[in-house]
Protein backbone atom coordinates (compact mmCIF):
# COMPACT_ATOMS: atom_id res chain seq x y z
CA UNK A 1 0.00 0.00 0.00
CA UNK A 2 1.42 3.44 -0.78
CA UNK A 3 1.37 6.21 1.75
CA UNK A 4 -1.89 7.78 0.42
CA UNK A 5 -3.93 4.74 -0.04
CA UNK A 6 -2.98 4.71 4.12
CA UNK A 7 -4.35 8.12 4.30
CA UNK A 8 -6.95 7.94 2.10
CA UNK A 9 -8.56 4.47 3.94
CA UNK A 10 -7.68 5.63 7.41
CA UNK A 11 -9.30 8.67 6.87
CA UNK A 12 -12.77 7.07 5.89
CA UNK A 13 -12.29 4.78 8.84
CA UNK A 14 -12.67 7.42 10.58
CA UNK A 15 -15.37 9.47 8.70
CA UNK A 16 -17.64 6.24 9.02
CA UNK A 17 -17.06 5.51 12.59
CA UNK A 18 -18.00 9.16 13.36
CA UNK A 19 -21.36 9.05 11.36
CA UNK A 20 -23.86 9.00 13.93
CA UNK A 21 -25.30 4.96 14.17
CA UNK A 22 -26.35 1.50 15.77
CA UNK A 23 -22.84 1.30 17.11
CA UNK A 24 -22.49 4.43 18.34
CA UNK A 25 -25.66 4.63 20.22
CA UNK A 26 -24.85 1.04 21.87
CA UNK A 27 -21.15 2.85 23.12
CA UNK A 28 -22.73 6.18 24.23
CA UNK A 29 -25.51 3.69 25.87
CA UNK A 30 -23.85 1.17 27.83
CA UNK A 31 -20.61 4.52 28.63
CA UNK A 32 -23.21 6.61 30.27
CA UNK A 33 -25.13 4.13 31.85
CA UNK A 34 -22.28 0.90 33.43
CA UNK A 35 -19.29 3.31 33.16
CA UNK A 36 -16.34 3.92 30.76
CA UNK A 37 -14.91 0.46 31.09
CA UNK A 38 -17.98 -1.31 29.81
CA UNK A 39 -17.87 1.27 26.67
CA UNK A 40 -14.56 0.40 26.20
CA UNK A 41 -15.34 -2.59 25.66
CA UNK A 42 -18.14 -2.20 23.25
CA UNK A 43 -15.52 -0.70 21.32
CA UNK A 44 -13.21 -3.10 21.16
CA UNK A 45 -15.77 -5.51 19.98
CA UNK A 46 -17.00 -3.29 16.99
CA UNK A 47 -13.28 -3.44 16.23
CA UNK A 48 -12.47 -7.31 16.59
CA UNK A 49 -15.88 -7.08 14.30
CA UNK A 50 -13.97 -4.90 12.14
CA UNK A 51 -10.83 -7.01 12.14
CA UNK A 52 -12.98 -9.98 11.38
CA UNK A 53 -14.30 -8.30 8.31
CA UNK A 54 -10.62 -7.07 7.29
CA UNK A 55 -9.77 -11.35 6.86
CA UNK A 56 -13.32 -11.99 4.95
CA UNK A 57 -12.12 -9.13 2.56
CA UNK A 58 -8.99 -10.82 2.08
CA UNK A 59 -10.55 -13.97 1.53
CA UNK A 60 -13.05 -12.86 -0.57
CA UNK A 61 -15.79 -11.25 1.18
CA UNK A 62 -18.49 -10.66 -1.72
CA UNK A 63 -18.38 -14.07 -2.54
CA UNK A 64 -18.83 -15.25 1.07
CA UNK A 65 -21.57 -12.51 2.04
CA UNK A 66 -23.53 -14.26 -1.49
CA UNK A 67 -23.23 -17.57 -0.40
CA UNK A 68 -23.64 -16.84 3.42
CA UNK A 69 -26.16 -14.16 3.08
CA UNK A 70 -28.91 -15.72 5.74
CA UNK A 71 -25.84 -16.20 8.20
CA UNK A 72 -25.73 -12.34 7.85
CA UNK A 73 -29.27 -11.90 8.17
CA UNK A 74 -29.45 -13.85 11.41
CA UNK A 75 -26.78 -12.20 13.01
CA UNK A 76 -28.55 -8.13 12.41
CA UNK A 77 -32.11 -9.87 13.75
CA UNK A 78 -29.35 -10.95 16.78
CA UNK A 79 -28.10 -7.31 17.26
CA UNK A 80 -31.63 -5.64 16.77
CA UNK A 81 -33.05 -8.09 19.27
CA UNK A 82 -30.25 -7.17 21.91
CA UNK A 83 -30.22 -3.28 21.33
CA UNK A 84 -34.31 -3.67 22.03
CA UNK A 85 -33.91 -5.58 25.19
CA UNK A 86 -31.09 -3.69 26.14
CA UNK A 87 -33.20 -0.60 26.03
CA UNK A 88 -36.05 -1.78 27.77
CA UNK A 89 -33.83 -2.75 30.70
CA UNK A 90 -32.47 0.32 30.29
CA UNK A 91 -36.51 2.14 30.66
CA UNK A 92 -37.00 0.13 33.49
CA UNK A 93 -33.49 0.58 35.41
CA UNK A 94 -33.38 2.53 38.75
CA UNK A 95 -31.73 5.94 38.34
CA UNK A 96 -28.33 5.15 39.60
CA UNK A 97 -25.62 5.40 37.54
CA UNK A 98 -22.83 2.86 38.37
CA UNK A 99 -19.57 3.90 40.33
CA UNK A 100 -16.59 3.27 38.46
CA UNK A 101 -14.73 3.32 41.64
CA UNK A 102 -16.20 -0.59 42.51
CA UNK A 103 -15.22 -1.46 39.02
CA UNK A 104 -17.87 -3.44 36.36
CA UNK A 105 -18.00 -6.88 36.68
CA UNK A 106 -16.26 -9.49 34.35
CA UNK A 107 -19.79 -10.49 33.00
CA UNK A 108 -20.73 -7.02 32.23
CA UNK A 109 -17.34 -6.28 30.82
CA UNK A 110 -17.92 -9.74 28.51
CA UNK A 111 -21.51 -8.80 27.95
CA UNK A 112 -20.37 -5.35 26.51
CA UNK A 113 -17.81 -6.53 24.53
CA UNK A 114 -20.41 -9.44 23.05
CA UNK A 115 -22.67 -6.89 22.18
CA UNK A 116 -20.57 -4.67 20.39
CA UNK A 117 -18.92 -8.06 18.35
CA UNK A 118 -22.81 -8.94 17.46
CA UNK A 119 -23.72 -5.32 16.49
CA UNK A 120 -20.70 -5.13 13.98
CA UNK A 121 -21.00 -8.75 12.02
CA UNK A 122 -24.82 -7.97 11.68
CA UNK A 123 -24.20 -3.85 10.56
CA UNK A 124 -24.81 -3.24 6.89
CA UNK A 125 -22.61 -0.07 6.56
CA UNK A 126 -19.72 -2.63 7.49
CA UNK A 127 -20.66 -5.21 5.35
CA UNK A 128 -21.01 -3.47 2.47
CA UNK A 129 -17.72 -1.25 3.41
CA UNK A 130 -15.72 -4.33 3.47
CA UNK A 131 -17.37 -5.65 0.64
CA UNK A 132 -17.29 -3.08 -1.78
CA UNK A 133 -15.20 0.40 -0.95
CA UNK A 134 -12.42 -1.93 1.07
CA UNK A 135 -10.73 -3.23 -2.21
CA UNK A 136 -10.85 0.07 -4.12
CA UNK A 137 -8.46 1.18 -1.59
CA UNK A 138 -6.67 -1.96 -0.90
CA UNK A 139 -5.44 -4.32 -3.83
CA UNK A 140 -6.62 -8.03 -2.45
CA UNK A 141 -4.48 -9.72 -5.41
CA UNK A 142 -1.52 -7.79 -4.52
CA UNK A 143 -1.77 -7.67 -0.53
CA UNK A 144 1.72 -8.53 1.59
CA UNK A 145 2.29 -9.46 5.28
CA UNK A 146 3.12 -5.72 5.41
CA UNK A 147 0.04 -4.33 4.06
CA UNK A 148 -2.40 -6.25 6.41
CA UNK A 149 -0.24 -4.65 9.46
CA UNK A 150 -1.28 -1.94 8.34
CA UNK A 151 -5.09 -2.04 7.73
CA UNK A 152 -4.96 -3.63 11.44
CA UNK A 153 -3.21 -1.09 13.05
CA UNK A 154 -5.48 1.80 11.14
CA UNK A 155 -8.67 -0.20 11.71
CA UNK A 156 -7.54 -0.05 15.59
CA UNK A 157 -6.61 3.41 15.54
CA UNK A 158 -9.37 4.33 13.26
CA UNK A 159 -12.29 2.74 14.25
CA UNK A 160 -11.64 2.04 17.95
CA UNK A 161 -10.21 5.74 18.56
CA UNK A 162 -13.55 7.42 17.67
CA UNK A 163 -15.89 4.54 19.60
CA UNK A 164 -13.27 5.24 22.86
CA UNK A 165 -14.31 9.42 22.26
CA UNK A 166 -17.89 8.99 22.20
CA UNK A 167 -17.16 6.78 25.36
CA UNK A 168 -15.34 9.21 26.82
CA UNK A 169 -18.04 11.79 25.87
CA UNK A 170 -20.74 10.16 26.97
CA UNK A 171 -18.93 9.86 30.53
CA UNK A 172 -19.26 13.72 30.66
CA UNK A 173 -22.06 14.25 29.88
CA UNK A 174 -23.57 11.56 32.41
CA UNK A 175 -21.49 12.77 35.35
CA UNK A 176 -23.21 16.13 34.18
CA UNK A 177 -26.59 14.62 34.60
CA UNK A 178 -25.81 12.95 37.61
CA UNK A 179 -24.75 15.97 39.26
CA UNK A 180 -28.11 18.09 38.49
CA UNK A 181 -30.60 14.57 39.31
CA UNK A 182 -30.61 14.11 36.01
CA UNK A 183 -29.65 10.77 35.72
CA UNK A 184 -33.04 9.33 35.25
CA UNK A 185 -33.50 11.28 32.20
CA UNK A 186 -30.40 10.25 30.65
CA UNK A 187 -31.55 6.47 31.13
CA UNK A 188 -35.16 7.25 29.50
CA UNK A 189 -33.10 8.82 26.50
CA UNK A 190 -30.41 5.74 25.81
CA UNK A 191 -32.77 3.35 26.52
CA UNK A 192 -35.64 4.63 24.11
CA UNK A 193 -32.63 5.49 21.71
CA UNK A 194 -31.79 2.05 21.64
CA UNK A 195 -35.03 0.67 21.58
CA UNK A 196 -35.60 2.64 18.43
CA UNK A 197 -32.32 1.75 16.76
CA UNK A 198 -32.81 -2.40 17.38
CA UNK A 199 -36.39 -1.60 15.33
CA UNK A 200 -34.99 0.12 12.80
CA UNK A 201 -31.82 -2.09 12.37
CA UNK A 202 -34.23 -5.55 11.90
CA UNK A 203 -36.89 -3.81 10.18
CA UNK A 204 -33.90 -3.13 7.47
CA UNK A 205 -33.31 -6.21 7.34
Amino acid sequence: MSLVEIIALFFVMVMLSLVPSTSVALVVARSSISGFLNGSAVAAGIVVGDLIFVVLAILGMAALAEVMGSLFLILKYMAGGYLIWLGINFLKSRPTVQDEAAGPSASSLSASFLSGLLLTLGDVKAIFFYASLFPSFVDLAAITTTDIAIIVVLTIVAVGGVKLGYAYSAIRVASFAKGFKGERAVKVAAGGFMVGAGVFLIAKA
